[in-house]
């Protein structure tokens, strides 16, 4: 069966073993052992304040721009904290996942932008001369002070369901004064070009009090209305922006009702702590490299920061605007590479992306030529958080298959979590529809197959005549899926027939002496920092390391994509190393990952942990966390694979409720170079292969019940293991090991992140 088909359905198992695992003979697998349980260091908030502290952010001085300074957000409100350009006051910026304009008419750059809000300035009477920050990620709350020539001022600030709070002391001859400083409600497109022509701007704001609360309130043009409403009162300020379309007046009830109501900055850090505390214990990832480690937990707390499902679907700076070209939703990859790692880390309670696509459907469907949407839907590259972009045809170069992606994201969310119901309401309609957008313009040629009329692999400069290996990808990874689903279903699809014949007829994907190539008679001949072109290897894993007949092919396919310099990007060496993860080589996956940590490369990673390159974009940093996700587990083709790419560097590591496609929670400890144990928990009771990578020697498997597990090896290597849903199951070699969760010792000594 297609590697791609048996990950839909978990890998339906059948036959008897045929052969053993790598360094287990056949027969040696024993289902003794009794009762056991994990021995969780980690089961404690005392535990988790003190690990987490050692990962924090630390400024020791004053950050001058975005990407140095601390952040904190709620998934739409979002705030960095920075000097103030050309003043002496602490800039702290307020924007606003919802706030754009509404004026499609000019484009996702213009019409339907996100919109800046305006900051907030902390300005103290003396001048700066030092900061003493921490943003603790336990608490995801910043506090410190700022010392200047007069004093000191004493700040704590947090954000929380929709509120900005700050808490801010003076001492000594200081004084605290906060002033709300609004910004033209204009693309941050700006910076690149003139508006486009009959642009109008909006309206100039205007502002209200009313009792304590300030507003400031700004119409639109194209309707709506965003409003900031805020309270300084004693050592506190509270502020809230709102955004109602189409109403002019919404915005406005909105913020004031919900300053009004603020309790206390305890009460309101209170419920914030509560809920952040219990985020981060749905897993738990420690490596040896310090730095990595510190990354990784603070990618965590930026996603968590950015995103919560029903909340506005990520742009590419996320809810902290700063002036960019890109001030919209991107669908030809940041979007996707923005949520990966939030389903290893155990996240689905973030998935906007998945949200967005099932309240988007009449969208999506308006998005076609009006010729194709009885039965077609798409977007475009960019887009507002409505999904609103009109999609071009094959035979144009238009960029079709952006929407075909964006389904695998939540494809990954579905099989994660076993949740049928995103299966049925979102991704199969939805994806049966972008695969007959798709047929439309298939067509026969001499050869018989079915070919592809020009389309665009996005952001490569050659469009190619026919078959752009983008698009064909997408397109059986498509037929399968649906093929698959209609199968889990039950549904008796009278497009079956035609999805067979695709998959039948479809024609290969374009190869030369150098590997795949970006479409038919277009060969990868210049430096690209886009891997659109290897899709079929990575991220749909079609074309995979364990069909060994595809290696040669799969490892000059990379060589030659970062063989050609000059346009690589950040993502480019995260993508090269969650492929080279797959082939199971950890060291060079961690040589290409710490390439986007290297100072010395055009667009590194910045100081704390943001990237840029013209403009903010968010996903780069976070598609690091998942190529650290792909060296430590890897879940494709229905098989859990513990531990595939390590590097040989990482002695220890632990994970723990590390969640895997088929919805089983992994947890495991390699130390000194071995793994000592794997403990596997069904949440859905979906067929179990796993690769277990124990040392050699008589293999135990054990339930948590303390009764032996049936397991056997299959064809392909692995350990198969009936495990029901809510059951555990224990493996490991020889005598029972300590069963301990905790973090490992720090072999890779690394500075915090942040200005230290």
């Amino acid at each position: 069966m297609h590697a791609s088909r048996r990950a839909v359905l978990g890998s339906a198992l059948g036959g008897t073993a045929a052969a053993a695992l790598p360094g287990v003979a056949e027969g040696a697998v024993r289902s003794a052992g009794g009762r056991w349980a994990l021995h969780d260091r980690m089961a404690s908030d005392g535990a988790w304040a003190d690990f987490l502290r050692g990962q924090d952010l630390l400024w020791h001085k004053p950050p001058t721009l975005w990407y140095e300074g601390p952040f904190l957000g709620d998934g739409r409100l979002g705030s960095m904290v920075y000097r103030e350009p050309g003043a002496g006051g602490v800039r702290f910026t307020v924007q606003h996942g919802e706030v754009q304009d509404h004026r499609p008419q000019f484009g996702s750059g213009w019409g339907t932008a996100r919109l800046p809000v305006g900051h907030l300035t902390l300005d103290p009477v003396g001048t700066i001369t030092s900061v003493d920050w921490r943003l603790s990620l336990w608490n995801a709350e910043l506090t410190g002070t700022i010392t200047t020539d007069k004093g000191t001022l004493t700040l704590a600030a947090l954000i929380h369901d929709g509120l900005f709070a700050a808490r801010v002391t003076a001492g000594g001859d200081e004084e605290v004064h906060w002033t709300f400083h609004p910004e033209e409600a204009i693309s941050p497109r700006k910076v690149q070009e003139a508006p486009p022509d009959g642009y109008v701007p909006n309206p100039p704001w205007t502002t209200l009090t009313t009792g304590d609360v300030e507003q400031v309130l700004q119409p639109l043009v194209g309707g709506g209305q965003t409003a900031t409403a805020y309270r300084h009162s004693g050592d506190t300020l509270v502020l809230s922006v709102a955004h109602s379309h189409p109403s002019n007046t919404g915005a406005g009830e909105l913020s004031l009702q919900k300053v009004r109501r603020a309790g206390s900055y305890a009460a309101l850090r209170s419920r914030h702590t509560r809920w952040w505390h219990a985020f981060y214990r749905k897993s738990f990832v420690s490596i040896p490299d310090q730095r990595l480690q510190s990354f990784h937990w603070i990618q965590l707390y930026k996603v968590a920061s950015a995103s919560r499902a029903g909340g506005p679907v990520m742009a590419t700076s996320g809810p902290w605007l700063e002036p960019t070209p890109w001030p919209a939703v991107w669908w030809n990859l940041n979007v996707q590479l923005e949520y990966w790692l939030i389903h290893g880390s155990n996240h689905p309670e973030l998935d906007s992306l998945a949200s967005t696509l099932r309240q988007s459907q009449e969208q999506l469907v308006a998005n076609v030529p009006t010729a194709y949407r009885s039965d077609s839907a798409g977007i475009g590259r960019s887009s507002d958080m409505f999904a609103d972009r009109g999609v071009g045809m094959p035979g144009t170069g238009a960029e079709v298959g952006d929407l075909t992606w964006a389904l695998h994201n939540a494809w990954l969310n579905y099989r994660h979590t076993m949740d049928e119901s995103l299966l049925r309401d979102t991704i199969y309609p939805l994806l049966r529809r972008t695969i007959t957008y798709y047929w439309h313009f298939l067509q026969t040629a001499d050869d018989g197959r079915l070919h592809l009329p020009s389309t665009l692999s996005p952001e490569y400069p050659v469009v190619p005549p026919k078959d752009t290996n983008y698009d064909l990808s997408l397109i059986r990874w498509g037929c399968h899926t649906l093929l698959d689903a209609a199968e889990r279903l039950g549904i008796d699809d009278e497009l079956k027939p035609r999805w067979q014949e695709i998959l039948t007829r479809l024609t290969p994907y374009p190869v030369d002496a150098n590997g795949f190539m970006i479409g038919a008679d277009t060969p990868y001949a210049q430096s690209h920092r886009h891997y659109s072109h290897l899709l079929m290897v990575y991220p749909l894993y079609l074309v995979n390391w364990d069909q060994a007949e595809q290696r040669e092919l799969i490892e000059k396919s990379v060589v030659r994509w970062h063989a050609l310099t000059g346009a690589h990007r950040g993502y480019s060496y995260t993508g090269a190393a969650s492929m080279y993860a797959m082939m199971g080589r950890g060291d060079t996956a961690l040589t290409y990952l710490k390439k986007f940590f290297d100072p010395s490369t055009r667009y590194p990673c910045r100081a704390n942990t943001h990237y840029t390159e013209a403009g903010p974009v968010i996903e780069t940093p976070l598609s690091a966390s998942q190529s650290l996700h792909d060296m430590l587990c890897q879940s494709w083709g229905g098989v859990v694979r513990v531990f595939p790419a390590v590097p040989s560097a990482w002695r220890d590591v632990t994970l723990h409720d590390f969640r895997t496609q088929g919805a089983f929670l992994v947890s495991a400890v390699r130390a000194d170079g071995v793994t000592r144990f794997v403990r596997i928990r069904s949440l859905a009771g979906e067929p179990l292969e796993v690769r277990h990578g124990l040392p050699d020697g008589r293999l135990t498997a054990v339930l948590d019940d303390g009764r032996p597990a049936h397991v056997r090896t299959t064809s392909e290597g692995t350990l198969a293991v009936d495990l029901p849903e809510g059951r555990e199951v224990l493996l490991y070699t020889g005598e029972r090991p300590d069963l301990t969760i905790a973090p490992v010792p720090v072999s890779e000594p690394g500075g915090a992140w942040g200005l230290p």
